[in-house]
């Protein structure tokens, strides 16, 4: 059985019989990270849509292994952004702010403050949005820093301040 990078490489030489298997393997996932970030499925759809064109287009530019990545991060960077992107658009096209309609909270975060308490859901609650972020896609979603930064579009740098600042404001909260 072939993994994820493997399938990206295959996908790079234009074998549909890999892209087929990567997006079997990988869009019921990507579809679940993408619902606890947006509520509305044709927006999840349109994301998706255009997540696996691109990742056809450029799967010969995936570093992989060699710049500490994975094809799964590979994946969920082009997908964040493409969102992003789905969020501004519908934000311009929009005549109220998208900020004004009502959010429902995310399901790592109800999940999350379930679990640790209200103590630590408060500490959560009370970081910097920017820290927050930081902590929601190393811990929450297992990224590393590079995909980190590339999801945040800031430097490795800034992602590893943020994160250091979001656990001595938490260890500070709790204590």
């Amino acid at each position: 059985m072939r993994d994820e990078e493997e399938l990206v490489r295959l996908v790079a030489t234009g074998d549909r019989a890999a892209f087929e298997q990567l997006y079997r393997r990988t869009s019921p996932w990507l579809a679940v990270r993408l619902r606890r970030r947006c509520s509305d499925d044709q927006i999840v759809a349109e994301v998706l849509q255009e997540t696996y064109l691109a990742v056809w287009r450029a799967a010969g530019s995936f570093a992989g292994a060699a710049v500490n990545g994975s094809a799964v991060g590979w994946l969920w960077t082009i997908a964040a952004r493409r969102l992003v992107d789905a969020f501004r658009k519908r934000a311009r096209d929009s005549a109220a702010p998208l900020a004004a309609e009502p959010v429902a909270p995310a399901a790592e975060d109800e999940a999350l403050s379930d679990v640790v308490g209200d103590r630590m859901g408060v500490a959560l609650d009370r970081l910097a949005p920017e820290l927050r972020q930081v902590l929601q896609a190393m811990v929450v979603d297992g990224l590393t820093v590079r995909e980190t930064a590339a999801l945040l579009g800031v430097p490795e740098g800034t992602v590893k301040t943020r994160a250091r600042r979001a656990r001595v404001a938490m260890r500070e909260a709790l204590s």
